[in-house]
């Protein structure tokens, strides 16, 4: 399982495009996409999107695992973050139910 970064490092890699190209597409400076890309940062959900429209790959699959990376980093030091999650999955589908 890669991360959000590994997997866009990985993406930009198999495409052969250098960092300041890829920064340059998404408007942002090479270095903070190097750290996005070796976890230091977090991309936006824009810049994600724009991902992968850059590298034409499933946009749904990249924000499912953007999504994540977000919960594992909130909860990953956390005991009962299984239990939590578990809690959670019920309060999102009660929540769309009620709209």
């Amino acid at each position: 399982m890669l991360t959000t970064g590994e997997q866009i490092r990985k993406l930009r890699e198999n495409k052969g495009l250098p960092l300041r190209k890829v920064a340059a597409e998404l408007d942002i400076d090479q270095s903070i996409l190097s750290k996005i890309e070796r976890g230091e940062r977090k991309a936006t959900k824009n810049q994600i999107i724009l991902i992968a429209k850059i590298f034409e790959v499933n946009e749904k699959e990249l924000l499912i695992n953007y999504l994540s990376d977000k919960v594992l980093y909130e909860l990953i030091n956390e005991d009962l973050a299984v239990d939590a999650l578990k809690v959670a999955e019920k309060k999102i589908k009660y929540g769309r139910k009620k709209k």
